[in-house]
């Protein structure tokens, strides 16, 4: 075939299937239009949450000022419950649930109720910190076992300072959990279990306060053992 006949040749093919791609437009026409439509409202609707999910979450942090600062003087019902003028955490954590800052509200409402006594309420609220951060999220894990113990399920208590420790993963928080799971352990005479935990303190976590002080830990659960 010659060069000239090889051109006409693909011309023609290329014109066949712009054809086909102009049937397949003019046949389908309206519900690509619809399609086309419905993922520019989608975008549209993405942005604007987004904006306005910033514009709350930026009006929580602001609100949370006074709420944090009485945290901070262990005045904790003005914490936790305003003081007519600023929102509380528990308002906060309400009004502005969908933001970062209102679910930082649900882990300070749980840490206040925890000071306060209020084991039940502390858990439903320590419960609903869903944030993945390597430093609140083991925290408040730590607290729901702490809160467990407090109301008498140590095995609760003890899968709760295990998960935390497995979430902290660092050496400042991650023994301090291993360090209460054993001693609890300790406390139901499972001193095999309580032996493993300090190990691990001992072999990972040397330099930390509850390492440097961990042998002693040790020597004391091996003549369980022994």
């Amino acid at each position: 075939m010659s060069k000239k006949k090889e051109t006409a040749k693909g011309i023609e093919n290329v014109e066949q299937t712009l054809t086909k791609t102009e049937q397949f437009l003019e046949q389908n026409y309206k519900p690509l239009l619809y399609v086309l439509a419905g993922a520019v409202v989608l975008v549209g609707i993405i942005w604007l949450l987004r904006m306005y999910t910033t514009k709350k979450n930026d009006e929580a942090l602001s609100q949370m000022y006074m709420a944090e600062q009485y945290f901070g003087e262990d005045s904790l019902r003005l914490a936790l419950y305003g003081d007519g003028n600023n929102l509380g955490f528990i308002d906060l954590a309400r009004e502005y649930r969908a933001t970062k800052s209102g679910k930082l509200a649900n882990f300070y409402a749980g840490a206040s109720l925890m000071h306060l006594g209020q084991y039940e309420e502390a858990i439903e609220y320590l419960s609903k910190y869903k944030l993945d951060d390597e430093v609140v999220a083991p925290q408040a894990k730590g607290l729901i076992g702490d809160a467990k113990v407090e109301l008498g399920d140590t095995d609760a208590g003890i899968r709760h300072y295990l998960e935390a420790a497995e979430m902290a993963e660092n050496s400042f928080l991650s023994p301090i959990y291993l360090m209460k799971a054993g001693m609890l352990y300790e406390s139901n005479s499972n001193w095999s279990e309580a032996l493993k935990l300090y190990e691990r303190i001992q072999e990972k976590y040397p330099e930390s306060n509850e390492g440097r002080s961990i042998d002693k830990y040790i020597a004391r659960v091996k003549l369980h053992i022994d």
